[in-house]
């Protein structure tokens, strides 16, 4: 089938699935990162074992997840040159200070400050410490914001001139850098990672809670994993809808196709909730929906009328099924994590928070939604953006390098196969130590330990936090 598929299209599929192995890594990181910022704090102001316990349990994971991001970062960054080499040369003089700028910042925050945070309990005060916990976590967060003002400029651009090269000059940084998109997508973003933390974390306390329901650190960490759950994913919807708004005023055409109005509604639009759409005949077959929903959501007004994809001409609409799907996946498993929030509460009020073994195999199988709903997320906000590359002003068939398929295609197998046995035996790695847990993990402090120049904090115990 590869050999069918032409050179932009298979770097499509390549970029795209480097960058699904990609997502998950950072966003795992940047919820981690401020997850041991929030247990070293409190375990220095408690002085609770518990606390520095699963400090030093997630703190090993964070650090295999935060290396896995590092090389497929890189990796994903070559294809610039690689396969969009017309891109990088027309919206270069735009995204490549901003994302120097995410090097210079981000990168050499958490690069200065990792070891520190890794290796220095015992070894540094335990303020420094803290100080480079903090810093670390930080510097995700910077990470964040420069990318994210780097997609969200392709998405929605603003503060530029194109001059007689068809280069696109930076005119306005700060229109630049705060575009119109850019506020909700850092936000949505930033929350997504926070959740898709929580689901994890809860998800490691919920199975070891099954095996061993007077786990300290289990119980621990599952209660602060329900509580994220139960504030953030209500907030979650409600940026969610902001976004959406902001995408309606600014990309219609991919409202249209996540809605799959394929016609357009004088007097309110249905919402679909579920469909087969149909590109070729340009209607939505088996369509389930509730009248005057999508007008009710998108205007605030049941018969506010809805333009629909029949006002687009065919070669300016995006490939609709994966939009339409992968939308409905992120929504669903976002009402799921709210349900989820909810269920902790009440579960909690009834003091069964950790007795309830049908919530804790609930939290166990919703461990993975998180990266699901990112996945799903980034599809339906990338895909939407088709055919364009920089929204309205570049083609994506005009961005890529003038390089054949055959070339194409054997980069993208090689990546396919080192990516599935260099990743999937880190992520396997992550899963182990996982299973093993906080306790069987790490010995239980125990007294005043040695933590000399001989002694690694990795290995040995660190103090009962009382010292």
């Amino acid at each position: 089938m590869i050999e069918t598929l032409d050179a932009v299209t298979l770097a499509r599929v390549q970029f795209g699935f480097t960058i699904m192995f990609h997502i998950i890594f950072p966003a795992l990181s940047i919820g981690l990162a401020s997850y041991l910022l929030v247990l070293e704090t409190l375990w220095l102001r408690s002085g609770k074992a518990v606390y520095l316990n699963l400090f030093r349990f997630w703190m090993k994971i964070f650090a295999v997840a935060f290396g896995m991001g590092v090389v497929s970062g890189i990796a994903m960054s070559y294809q610039f040159g690689t396969n969009w080499s017309v891109f990088s040369d027309r919206a270069g003089p735009v995204i490549g200070p901003l994302m120097a700028y995410e090097v210079l910042t981000a990168f050499f925050m958490e690069a200065g400050f990792l070891g520190v945070m890794l290796f220095g309990m015992g070894r540094v005060s335990k303020s420094l410490h803290v100080v480079a916990t903090g810093i670390v976590a930080a510097g995700t967060l910077v990470s964040a914001f420069w990318i994210l003002a780097v997609n969200s400029w392709m998405h929605t651009p603003a503060g530029f001139s194109i001059n007689e090269v068809g280069q696109f000059v930076p005119e306005d940084w700060l229109a630049i850098l705060f575009n119109p998109s850019f506020p909700f997508r850092l936000v949505h973003m930033v929350l997504a990672a926070y959740l898709t933390t929580a689901l994890v974390v809860g998800a490691v306390g919920a199975f070891h809670l099954l095996r061993e329901q007077t786990n300290a650190e289990a119980r621990k960490m599952f209660s602060m994993a329900m509580w994220m759950v139960a504030i953030v994913a209500p907030l979650q919807v409600v940026a969610g809808d902001l976004h959406g708004l902001n995408t309606l005023e600014h990309q219609p055409v991919k409202v249209m196709a996540m809605e799959g109005h394929y016609e357009s509604y004088p007097h309110g639009a249905p919402l679909f909730l579920f469909g087969v759409p149909n590109d070729a005949d340009q209607r939505l077959e088996n369509a389930i929906g509730i009248p005057g929903m999508a007008s009710l959501i998108l205007h605030h007004d049941l018969d506010h009328p809805v333009t629909g994809l029949d006002s687009v001409p065919d070669e300016d609409q995006p490939p609709v099924a994966p939009v339409f799907y992968s939308f409905r996946i992120m929504v669903g498993i976002g009402l799921l994590m709210v349900l989820m929030g909810l269920s902790g509460l009440v579960q909690r009020l009834r003091r069964r928070l950790f007795e309830n073994r049908a919530l804790l195999r609930a939290a166990v199988a919703m461990g993975p939604a998180g990266f699901v709903a990112l996945v799903a997320g980034w599809v339906t906000t990338e895909v939407g953006r088709q055919p364009y590359t920089v929204y309205g002003l570049l083609l994506t068939g005009d961005s890529a390098s003038p390089i054949d398929a055959p070339a194409v295609a054997a980069s993208l197998t090689a990546f396919v196969v080192v990516y599935f046995i260099v990743f999937g035996f880190g992520i396997w790695y992550l899963l182990r130590m996982m299973r093993r847990g906080p306790v069987e993990a790490e010995t239980r402090p125990s007294g005043r330990q040695h933590t000399g120049p001989h002694s690694s904090p990795m290995t040995q115990p660190l103090g009962d936090g009382h010292d």
